[in-house]
């Protein structure tokens, strides 16, 4: 289980969700009031379930808020795109709440859920624009020191560099170390102790040192770290907090003991049993929903492209084990896309339909794949598997590249989040560093997160 990614949930977050939940409850008592003092003519009229609405409401719309992302502190959104994602959210918690309240037959005062949704929606809105006035993000900020200049160090400075990527934390600086390569850092804060290093953290609040050194041998000051330690600083290297900090691996950076004392990724029959019938029984529950989409997505491609278009493409990709398996699309590119050879897809690629932009867009050319989840080729949520032609050079140039087939690929993954569209080799190594810390990382929770999310790439078309 991803313990990592739900135990270190930050104090800015709490306050977020805390908020809403106010800005929710409030919404619902002064709905309530106004309701029944000044819409209803009838002053019998009770409702029976004040506490039991406004908490599935709360319930319902804090599960959409966290499926768009507004949950993560770091999300990189100007203001009308937070609005427009809050009014989605309410959007989605009202027709639950009325299927809710159709399915149990519960009275309530004519349009008593509308006005609630237009309350919600308000006092949301504004309860975020006060946040953002406010300066919320810096509570609970650490300061971090960093034990090194050079290209160990580096990353932080070339991954970390927006605002959005800090949030939490104040580099207090970074200190040079023997053997540190000469063009490492050039914007971060370079520090010259003349003082012991314990002295130094004591006196300037560090609340962690991050080990960031080129050269580790004879050039740690481990009894100063030691000492820090007992002061209840907390010792980190530069692998596991840039894991923690940013949800990916440095795969430039990690040693072959990353790989050899990992976690096991390999399940037991039984495991494999469930995982197949979970993944089986989501796959008929979208399908029910989704079949009109997929019969309308084939209807256009026949009225683009003619009758007799295809309207399916399929693949060969490179699944669990390195095994190859079909993969099913809906055809997005004209009919002879390929007839030079494979090649990447690109943002605008000239390749790609009127209609197969619309349903790449929105994810809607993927849906055949709910046959491959079927099939058990695939699961919900994985690496996103890859076509032998390009495995083949990746393999070889790009370090544990081959680390993707310990696990079986998915429809979406931890990296399709993060980082949205790959179309070159330096693409794949970024989308490997997800896909790594996935494959670490992965469990039940982290999937449903993965799936939750899935939901801000489709309503908003981000990703690919």
């Amino acid at each position: 289980m991803n313990t990592t990614l739900f135990s270190g949930i930050k104090p800015s977050s709490v306050i977020v969700i805390v908020t809403d939940y106010i800005a929710i409850i409030g919404a619902y008592f002064l709905c309530y009031y106004l309701v029944t003092h000044y819409l209803i003519s009838d002053d019998y009229l009770t409702i029976i379930n004040q506490w039991v609405q406004p908490i599935i409401f709360a319930i319902t719309i804090s599960i959409f808020i966290l499926s768009v992302g507004l949950y993560n502190v770091k999300l990189r959104e100007n203001f009308s795109g937070i609005v427009i994602r809050i009014f989605v959210c309410v959007l989605l918690a009202y027709i639950i709440d009325k299927v809710v309240y159709a399915l149990t037959e519960i009275n309530q005062p004519a349009h008593f859920a509308e006005y609630f949704s237009i309350f919600a929606f308000i006092t949301l809105v504004c309860t975020r624009y006060l946040l953002s006035k406010t300066a919320y993000q810096s509570l609970g900020e650490r300061n971090i020191l960093v034990l090194g200049t050079g290209e160990r160090a580096k990353v932080i400075e070339q991954y970390m560099r927006r605002k959005t990527d800090r949030i939490g934390l104040n580099f207090v600086g970074f200190i040079e170390m023997p053997g540190d390569a000469a063009d490492g850092i050039k914007r971060e804060r370079k520090l010259d102790l003349k003082e012991s290093l314990e002295t130094f953290a004591l006196k300037n609040h560090v609340d962690e040192i991050v080990v960031a050194c080129d050269e580790r041998r004879n050039v740690l000051p481990n009894e100063s770290l030691a000492i820090c330690k007992r002061q209840g600083i907390n010792i980190s290297n530069i692998v596991d907090f840039f894991e923690h900090e940013t949800g990916q691996v440095v795969v430039t950076q990690v040693y072959p003991s990353w790989i050899i004392y990992g976690p096991n990724h390999r399940y037991s029959p039984l495991h494999k049993s469930l995982d197949w019938l979970f993944n089986t029984c989501i796959s008929l529950a979208i399908f029910s929903v989704v079949w009109p989409f997929m019969l309308l997505a084939m209807l256009a491609i026949k009225l683009e492209d003619g009758l007799r278009a295809p309207v399916f493409y399929s693949q060969i990709r490179v699944g669990l084990d390195g095994k190859l398996f079909s993969i099913y699309k809906f055809r997005s590119m004209s009919i002879d896309a390929e007839k030079d050879g494979a090649k990447w897809a690109q943002t605008s690629d000239p390749r790609v339909t009127k209609v197969g932009h619309f349903l790449r867009k929105y994810r809607i050319d993927e849906l055949p794949q709910l046959f491959n989840v079927l099939r058990g080729d695939m699961g919900f949520v994985g690496p996103r598997p890859e076509r032998p032609q390009f495995t083949k050079e990746f393999e070889i140039e790009i370090p544990y590249y081959n680390q993707r087939y310990s696990v079986r690929p998915g429809l979406t993954g931890w990296a399709q989040l993060k980082y949205p569209y790959g179309s070159s080799k330096q693409d794949a190594i970024e989308k490997l560093k997800y896909d790594l810390y996935y494959i670490k990382y992965r469990g039940f929770l982290f999937d449903l997160l993965i799936l939750l999310r899935t939901t801000e790439v489709v309503l908003f078309g981000k990703g690919r």
